[in-house]
């Protein structure tokens, strides 16, 4: 019997694909990348066609050493990595560190489910060098800007900083966006509706509906101050209501597409809250596999990495069938829906679905986390409705006329108002395709509205008036769903980068979140300036979007690796060298608190530290005041309140040079107080008696605090509740 070895990734895909695949076979995880570039130089050779010089990681060694060990007891190896380039290089690494022989041994399968990697094991191909070498322009490309520009940011900026090909792009977006709500100038403007009715005197509020005032004499009227919106509200209230058209219509609303990862990810932040991060990592465990009950490690969705809205025809067939039986012929189309991938999306994968739509969202419920059902359920009633029939309303789109007041001067007044039933519900009875981040307050044309049967000619009988003052707002911050969306349109990155490149620019303090927005800090605001300022390319949206396209050619075959960085380099490096020649240290401007040092009488100031943000004097050197930093309006932590049992002053979280958390006074070195463990405001009472000046032990309990004396020879301990109460 053929003994056969299969290189994946993980273990937990590891653990998936051996259920499937049974005796005779052994499935090993590689621990995703076992080769990088070094760590601690360039590690290309930019003499000879930038040649990366690959390493094998220091860590897998051992993965390596296991692996070869694996090898000769098999008789056949298949690398079974992820579809795309990452995991094609991931294979080509694997091949030349386990010296496997060229050969047809690359296997890749678009769902984990039996029947896909059978098929896999039945069709294995050769490696392809196209995908690998996209990967490594990429890798190099990434490396070259990183090594060359991340010197200059830490000695100009700060220490530690560094750039990126595409995460200083969307770094400016979401510096721009600040800027551009810090310099908005809101404009007034007045809104005017009537709440009119068929009757004189109708019977109930139903019968009551509100129109918007929109024009005089046809024309388009805009409001802008109260004085206007009075004379026009004076106007409207001894004014005789006509309808003079009233038109309408069939609309329907057609189901949106299956999830790309792009619009999972802007999905998922609206409706379930979750960043993309989140949304990949969660979405990763789905597509490899959980633990279910009775089951082992079962794979539940499609690969998670697509730009493709395109679903394969046994699958279009599967779902037509499934809502025939269990929502009736009327939810399902005469022919299966298909829809557009965008032009520029490299379409090699399905999009992102179920594998089984008998594996309903609530057979699930109880068997896997909150999380992984939350996110399945989306992606799975997203996939369901794509394959449904579109949504029908009735809308009746109304214009009536106010007129007949001698105050008008002959003058119109026009209102509108338009209703929308729903007829047929379709595709909306399992999902909603209105993410809650796109809704605008004011639009309500897009809302359930019945009103009454009219026609032109109809006379209607004001009841109401209300005039509203408002003002245009900024654009709005962006948040993980808006950033990804705008990246994909601009050509920012690729379905596999938009978690990680939001996730490097949070890393490196560049940004921060205020709630679900993301907003730059100082220094990513000084960051994005220095990068605009001296490396204008790379900082530019079509640049960065046409270099990615370019890479993308590579994929197809289409240009040399090396060719893209050739051109691309020269220019770095006359960049690199007139910002290496130019100017001095940068200012990082500071956010002033509202806490007053006590010492020197300064406003401080909200730094950066290992540890977070924290307080520190404006002033310093000469004054060196430190304190927590606690969010403005937010109820302080038990850390912040801490104080030294000492002295009185506040206690600073600090870092052993082993990494180990320990706590400091803060007026060190004037006080020499510290403690491993969060200290109470006292020393213990019992061992003080003693002559023992022994630390109490301050912990956060539900209903307050209890401080715990941490002399082992003795057992005192103290119950707060919160408000102070023993």
């Amino acid at each position: 019997m053929t003994k056969s070895l299969v290189i994946v990734e993980s273990p937990s895909k590891a653990k998936t694909i051996q259920k499937y695949l049974g005796q005779g076979y052994t499935v090993l995880a590689s621990g995703g990348h076992v080769c990088d570039l070094p760590q601690k130089t360039l590690g290309i050779d930019v003499e000879h066609g930038f040649e990366p010089e690959y390493e094998i990681n220091p860590e897998k060694k051992e993965t390596i050493r296991r692996l070869k060990s694996a090898l000769k007891q098999n008789d056949v190896v298949y690398l079974a990595t992820d579809p795309d380039r990452e995991g094609e290089a991931i294979s080509w690494h694997l091949k030349n560190c386990l010296e496997i022989p060229d050969g047809k041994n690359r296997i890749v399968f678009n769902e984990i489910s039996k029947k896909a990697v059978n098929n896999a094991i039945e069709n294995p191909r050769e490696l392809d060098m196209n995908l690998v070498n996209s990967q490594q322009a990429r890798r190099v490309l990434d490396r070259l800007v990183g090594y060359k520009i991340s010197p200059i940011l830490g000695k100009r900026i700060k220490k530690g900083s560094s750039a990126g090909r595409v995460q200083s792009a969307a770094l400016e977006m979401v510096v721009n966006r600040e800027r551009e709500i810090r310099n908005f100038v809101p404009e007034e403007y007045w809104t005017i509706n009537a709440f009119l009715s068929k009757e004189q005197n109708p019977k109930s509020k139903k019968d009551v509906f509100k129109c918007t005032f929109v024009d005089i004499n046809g024309k388009k009227w805009k409001i802008h101050n109260q004085h206007d919106a009075e004379k026009i509200i004076n106007a409207t209230k001894g004014a005789k209501f006509t309808v003079d058209s009233a038109k309408r219509a069939v609309a329907k609303n057609r189901p949106a597409p299956p999830f790309t990862t792009s619009t999972l990810q802007q999905d998922a932040s609206a409706k379930l809250s979750l960043t993309a991060p989140q949304t990949m990592q969660i979405a990763q465990q789905l597509y490899e596999g959980v633990e279910i009950a009775g089951e082992g490690a079962t794979a539940l969705v499609t690969y998670i990495r697509t730009d493709s809205v395109r679903i394969s025809p046994e699958m279009q067939a599967n779902a037509l069938n499934y809502i025939k039986t269990h929502y009736g012929e009327k939810y399902a189309p005469e022919k299966p829906n298909f829809y557009k991938t965008k032009s520029d999306a490299q379409d090699a994968h399905e999009a992102i679905r179920p594998i089984s739509l008998d594996r309903t969202p609530e057979s699930l419920q109880n068997k896997i986390n909150r999380n992984q059902y939350r996110l399945y359920k989306l992606i799975y009633e997203r996939f369901l409705a794509s394959q449904m029939v579109d949504a029908v309303y009735n809308t009746l789109n109304v214009h009536i006329t106010a007129d007949d007041n001698p105050v008008l001067n002959g003058a119109k007044l026009g209102y509108k108002v338009t209703g929308r039933a729903l007829v047929f519900d379709g595709f909306t009875k399992i999902y909603n395709n209105v993410p809650l981040e796109d809704k605008n307050d004011d639009d309500d044309d897009a809302t359930e509205k019945t009103l009454p049967d009219m026609k032109e000619g109809d006379v209607m009988y004001l009841q109401d008036t209300k005039h509203e003052q408002k003002f245009t707002k900024p654009p709005q911050r962006y948040t993980d769903a808006t950033l990804v969306k705008t990246m994909e349109e601009n050509g920012i990155g690729r379905p596999s980068t938009y978690a990680s490149i939001i996730s490097v620019i949070a890393k490196r303090t560049y940004t921060e979140k205020d709630g679900k927005a993301i907003v730059p800090t100082p220094l990513g605001e000084a960051v994005c300036d220095f990068m605009v300022k001296n490396f204008p390319p790379i900082m530019d949206l079509k640049f960065t979007a046409n270099m990615e396209s370019e890479l993308d050619k590579v994929e197809e075959g289409g240009v040399e690796w090396q060719a893209i960085i050739e051109k691309f380099y020269p220019e770095l490096m006359t960049l690199v060298k007139r910002a290496n020649s130019s100017g001095g240290k940068v200012h990082i401007a500071s956010e002033e608190s509202d806490v007053i040092c006590e010492k020197c009488g300064a406003r401080m100031v909200v730094r950066d530290g290992k540890n977070g943000k924290f307080l520190a004097c404006p002033n310093y050197p000469a004054c060196k005041n430190t304190k927590p930093y606690s969010e403005p309006g937010a109820a302080p932590s038990i850390e912040q309140e801490a104080v030294c049992p000492k002295c009185g002053k506040p206690v600073v979280k600090k870092k052993s040079k082993k990494g180990k958390t320990f706590y400091g006074c803060s007026g060190y070195p004037e006080c020499d107080f510290v403690s491993w463990d969060l200290p109470a405001p006292y020393f213990c009472p019992e061992c003080k008696e003693k002559g023992i000046e022994s630390v109490m032990k301050m912990t956060k309990t539900k209903s307050g605090r209890k401080y715990t004396c941490t002399n082992k020879d003795c057992n005192h301990t103290e119950v707060f509740k919160d408000g102070g109460e023993q």
